[in-house]
């Protein structure tokens, strides 16, 4: 049976995952933790692999389970995941497929570059800020002025993510591990309840809740603050679909 991967950890992963367990495919779902892994759905040709992979980890993986189709769906700000999956492919000739999330459009909120940047501006500000961005760059934040009483944050329900954050010095009673999908109201409630004045997220797209992460804001009174992302070039969800279809036909045809 054709073998085919798929590198999630994301919404689109586990759409795609779902999509494929019922084709006549052998499916490697990559995932980083086990928390991603318990949401893929459970089907005889699904395998999960729970781990990270560098780049050589991954031509290694390629060859060894025969891979003939690369699915990336990592998260947009994965970059450096994104081009190991490219190289590895490049290296091992597979066929490869980016899932790119759609950018969304901004309006009325304040964009900015980078963490960096965000970290900078918020250090010539005044008041509390709501974290969106999940545990992996609050090293960063770490740096803005009186940050364990100004910084609120939500991240993961993970042990990993929640001693990340308590290492860095964040306030215990400022952090809240919950997984979404949030909705616009539980979000205003969050910000309202905080006394955010600023809150930053991620451009996640639709399927990051973007849209309720920004009404939430605006609810709330909060000056939302957007960590753009860099423009990527593949394929929609919808075409990824295809692909991993005629992957299935050209199985049934061999």
């Amino acid at each position: 049976m054709t073998a085919v991967w798929i590198a999630g950890g994301t919404t689109e992963g586990r759409l795609l995952a779902e999509y494929a367990a019922g084709l006549p495919l052998t499916v490697y779902v990559s995932v980083a933790t086990d928390y991603g892994a318990a949401l893929l759905p459970k089907a005889d040709h699904i395998r999960i692999v729970r781990r990270r992979m560098d780049r050589q980890a991954m031509i290694a993986f390629l060859r060894e389970y025969h891979i003939r189709l690369a699915v990336d769906a990592t998260h947009p700000y994965a970059a450096a995941a994104t081009e190991n999956i490219q190289a590895a492919c490049r290296e091992g000739r597979v066929p490869y497929c980016r899932v790119v999330r759609p950018c969304t459009e901004h309006g009325g909120v304040v964009t900015v570059d980078s963490m960096e940047e965000a970290a900078d501006m918020l250090s010539h500000t005044t008041g509390r800020i709501f974290l969106t961005t999940g545990s992996k760059d609050l090293d960063i934040f770490a740096a803005v002025p009186d940050y364990r009483e100004r910084m609120y944050l939500r991240i993961l329900p993970l042990p990993s993510s929640l001693e990340r954050t308590l290492n860095l010095g964040y306030n215990p009673a400022h952090i809240i591990c919950m997984q979404g999908p949030f909705s616009a109201d539980l979000n205003a409630a969050m910000f309202a309840q905080t006394r955010a004045s600023y809150v930053v997220t991620k451009d996640s797209g639709q399927a990051g809740g973007y849209g309720e992460k920004e009404e939430g804001a605006r609810r709330a009174g909060a000056v939302l603050i957007v960590v753009k992302r860099t423009a990527e070039r593949g394929s929609s969800l919808e075409d990824a679909t295809k692909r991993l279809r005629q992957a299935a036909c050209e199985e049934e045809m061999a």
